[in-house]
This record gives structure tokens, sequence and C-alpha cells, in this order.
């Protein structure tokens, strides 16, 4: 997600707390934090996915989304 929108989902935060938001800014609102959620959450999976957890035989395991440690 682009810098620009993450900037458009505070701006509409801040306009919501001071003075409300109309029903097309409420949709656009929930539509940029979908995406930013849904960007959030992939980063953390690609970086979990090259993750890898040493046990206390020495051996390491991949901790990705297929097995692993949990």
């Amino acid at each position: 997600m682009d810098q620009k929108k993450i900037d458009r989902i505070n701006e509409l935060a801040r306009k919501s707390k001071a003075e409300g938001l109309t029903e097309a800014e409420k949709a656009e609102q929930t539509e940029l934090r979908n995406e930013y959620r849904a960007s959030v959450t992939g980063n953390l999976r690609a970086q979990l996915q090259n993750t890898y957890v040493v046990g206390p035989d020495g051996k390491k395991r991949k901790l990705g989304a297929k097995g692993g440690a949990r």
C-alpha cells in the first residue's frame, strides 16, 4: 500500500472524529482499511514463511503455513 492511501486513511480518521463522515467517505474508509489490513497480513505471512525456529536439539524448522512450529 502506498503512502498516499495511508495518508488518506489518517485524513478520514481525523475528519470522522472532528465532524463526521458522509456515507461515501465511510465506504471509502472501509475499503482503504480493508486494503491496509490485507497488505499487513500479506507482509506478515511472507515474513513468517522465511522464518526459522531453532529447537533445543539445534535443528532448524521452517515457520511457515504448512507444518513447522506454531
